[in-house]
């Protein structure tokens, strides 16, 4: 895919999980709102709605680390619930799906009868990818297999973003430190003295050091012969 295709590719998928967000937000058990389709990743298999389906990566293009799975589930049976026993993603495995604290059942994600839950954001269920293959790049529409309970299998292609800009709420929690940069050659021998460094004397510094020596410093060897042959003269 060209790198224009995929700048238009996010930001499609951005406005489309801004609007599917908001239609969440308001959802509850409505049966109007249920019918709202974004135009980003959605789709509906028997009693479940899958809306807003997104793989969000590590911000950058350095930094490598796990990514998520975002999504909102509708249960539209109004009796039973169902749970979410996997979220397979193509190309980086299964994730790893935990439950909002205090929540859940036998540790799964449970889909509540006639309502809903988001994966991803703060406070929110989670599906975290630990590895991440080069086969999943920013801007591709990656097949991802979410199966229930109940229902079974319900697949959809979802688009991949980077946790940047609008996304970034709804990325990993574990970001990795950038790897720190190692000094140059030019950087690691700045301290090094070169060969004309400032301690060395100039010819004028040793024509003053002389000069200071006949005035009463202890003299050279070279100024002892000379004062010793003058006097053998006399």
């Amino acid at each position: 895919m060209s790198s224009s295709l995929r700048r238009g590719a996010l930001a499609a998928a951005a406005l489309a999980f801004s609007i599917a967000s908001l239609a969440a937000c308001a959802a509850g058990s409505n049966a109007q709102t249920l019918e709202i389709k974004p135009d980003n990743a959605a789709t509906s298999v028997g009693d479940i709605k899958i809306q807003n389906a997104i793989v969000v990566t590590q911000p950058g293009t350095e930094t490598k680390g796990p990514a998520v799975v975002s999504a909102t589930v509708f249960n539209t049976n109004p009796k039973t619930d169902q749970t979410l026993d996997s979220i397979t993603v193509e190309g980086a495995g299964t994730a790893e799906i935990t439950p909002v604290k205090g929540e859940g059942k036998g540790g799964k994600v449970v889909i509540p009868a006639g309502g809903s839950v988001v994966l991803g954001g703060e406070g929110n269920a989670s599906a975290v990818l630990a590895d991440v293959s080069d086969a999943v790049k920013d801007g591709n529409a990656q097949q991802v297999t979410f199966d229930f309970s109940e229902t079974g299998e319900v697949g959809l292609r979802a688009f991949v973003v980077p946790a940047e800009h609008y996304f970034e709420k709804w990325g990993p929690t574990d970001i990795p430190e950038a790897p720190a940069t190692s000094a140059s050659p030019s950087e690691e021998t700045t301290g090094s003295p070169s060969p004309s460094g400032t301690g060395s004397p100039s010819p004028d510094e040793g024509t003053v050091e002389e000069e200071g020596t006949a005035a009463g410093s202890t003299a050279s060897p070279a100024t002892s012969a000379a004062e010793s042959q003058e006097s053998s003269a006399h």
